[in-house]
């Protein structure tokens, strides 16, 4: 059941790209909602990967609200690449796949939001333009499922876009 317009579960992504497999399918069948956000950016996939990374110390959002009002890093973290499956990522999510210079898989479960599991695919396009692509899948929870469902996709379409955003400018400063 869709509350919004389309932007708000599709923001950025093409049709192809919403029809294709991301690591969390295999996490959540049945969601209630698919969400799907994407960027182009202007730096090799490696480079964009690298950056993505990153969430595993910050969310690179709206640090006021959602990184205790520090300032996200801007710069690499040494190391924070280093990927294993059971690691945090951006505090509340855990990582349970990825697929080096390519993928994250992140898993949450949580009273308030339900179950979310998500994607983050870098897709290269070029040698230096990349496409990064999320897909978020949620099943709400039985106490919250109808204000989340109301809420959740335009306050996730707020951060997230802020976020890719962010991840974009780093690795495009980076990648010059």
């Amino acid at each position: 059941m869709r509350l919004w317009p389309a932007v708000v579960y599709e923001w950025g992504s093409t049709v192809a790209e919403r029809e294709g497999r991301f690591g969390c399918d295999r996490l959540l069948a049945d969601p209630d909602h698919e969400l799907f956000r994407a960027v182009d950016v202007g730096a090799p996939a490696s480079t964009v990967f690298r950056w993505l990374c990153q969430l595993r110390v910050a969310p690179y959002s709206y640090d006021r609200l959602d990184n205790g009002g520090r300032r996200s890093p801007q710069t690499l973290t040494p190391g924070i690449e280093q990927l294993a499956v059971g690691q945090r990522v951006m505090s509340v999510f855990r990582l349970v796949d990825y697929e080096q210079d390519r993928s994250m898989t992140l898993s949450l479960r949580s009273r308030l939001f339900g179950r979310v599991t998500c994607t983050y695919r870098v897709d290269p396009l070029a040698p230096a333009l990349s496409r990064l692509l999320v897909k978020v899948l949620v099943s709400y929870p039985m106490a919250w499922g109808l204000p989340m469902r109301a809420i959740l996709p335009p306050g996730d379409l707020v951060m997230m876009r802020r976020q890719l955003l962010n991840l974009k400018a780093l690795a495009e400063a980076d990648a010059s």
